[in-house]
């Protein structure tokens, strides 16, 4: 079992940034790869940004690329997401995941075995 906990969301004004970051416990022997997805309200949960678990490749959202950075820190067990110029249409509740895909498999949300609760990012224009 893996507990997931999402932080750093919040309020920002467009062009702004966050980080936000995934604390790991229980089994975090740094197995799982871990992806970010988002859900804006009224909408499906979308694919953010996703890394293996050496961290050695990273996967990105087209809506994202550019924008954001995701990375992983495993002697912590925690994965961050750093969001760069932020937009109107990045507000959303942000998910951190867990799970034993590769590759763009990271990209779908059934890949992933572990979730966590959420934390809100709103981007005021």
């Amino acid at each position: 079992q893996v507990q997931l906990v999402e932080s750093g969301g919040g309020l920002v004004q467009a062009g702004g940034s966050l980080r936000l970051s995934c604390a790991a416990s229980g089994r975090t022997d740094s197995s799982y790869a871990m992806g970010w997805f988002r859900q804006p309200t009224g909408k499906e949960r979308e694919f953010v940004a996703a890394i293996t678990r050496s961290g050695g490749n990273t996967y990105y959202a087209d809506s994202v690329k550019g924008r954001f950075t995701i990375s992983r820190d495993n002697a912590k067990n925690t994965v961050y997401l750093q969001m760069n110029s932020l937009k109107p249409e990045d507000t959303a509740v942000y998910y951190c995941a867990a799970g034993l895909g590769s590759g763009w498999y990271l990209a779908n949300a059934a890949t992933y075995e572990y979730w966590g609760q959420g934390t809100q990012v709103t981007v005021s224009s």
